[in-house]
């Protein structure tokens, strides 16, 4: 089955899409589909040019620009810190407080470049706010908000405030997430249990900025896939 990608908002001189998990911002050296090549599956024509990237395994709202003139402008608004982010992650722990700001200092890992860690000394200022939506049994929903734009800012700040993503090789040492881990008895007949979801517990929910041309403030939001929205249903039937 082909992987497509929805359109939320098309103007002239940007396009916000959904990215599909699994789905990289840009081609790579690791091969696969991206985001352009869906784009041009659909029909979508012309040049499109990139404002800012969300990891391969992140679902959720990518800005696209479709001039030279809408990418310095929209470059620009995430330069000055203008454009609000908003991210629903759902996490390991229990957070003690509703609400609060991880302020660590990022800076890339010395030993493993793909890597970013927490460096009082030579890390760049990081700042990620975090409310909780919804509590479980040592699982909980959060809505983020990253006041920097860091590489892989949301992952590193949760794991260093001790409630990594579900669903994180790199910074939280898991891979999937079954129901079988919240369901005790959970059977499946003899046949070899799918994980709810496998990839990053990360959706990039919204986006809001100011249109290039006009400056009028614009909001775009993503709805969460399948799997993200599977997992939450689980959760809230059997992980209380």
């Amino acid at each position: 089955m082909r992987t497509q990608i929805e359109i939320l908002l098309a103007d002239p001189a940007f396009l916000a899409v959904n990215k599909p998990a699994g789905v990289l911002t840009i081609p790579g050296r690791q091969g696969g589909a991206s985001v352009r090549d869906l784009l041009a599956a659909a029909g979508v024509e012309g040049e499109l040019r990139l404002v800012h990237r969300l990891d391969r395994d992140t679902s959720g709202v990518l800005l696209l620009a479709r001039t030279l003139e809408g990418q310095r402008a929209l470059s620009s608004q995430f330069s000055r810190r203008e454009v609000e982010k908003t991210y629903l992650a759902i996490v390991r722990g229990s957070p003690e407080s509703d609400a609060a700001l991880i302020d660590a200092p990022l800076a890339r890992d010395p030993r493993t470049p793909t890597r970013m860690v927490v460096h009082a000394k030579h890390g760049r200022p990081s700042q990620t706010h975090y409310e909780v939506l919804e509590r479980f049994r040592g699982i909980a929903l959060l809505r983020c908000r990253p006041h920097t734009g860091r590489q892989h800012q949301i992952r590193v700040h949760l794991a260093h405030a001790g409630m990594p993503l579900l669903v994180d090789e790199v910074y939280g040492q898991s891979a999937a997430f079954y129901l079988s881990s919240i369901k005790p008895g959970y059977k499946r007949g003899g046949e070899e249990e799918r994980p709810l979801i496998a990839r990053l517990t990360l959706h990039a929910e919204s986006i809001t900025f100011a249109h290039p041309s006009t400056g009028a403030r614009i909001r775009v939001e993503a709805a969460p896939p399948k799997d993200f929205r599977a997992t939450l249903a689980q959760l809230r039937k059997v992980g209380r």
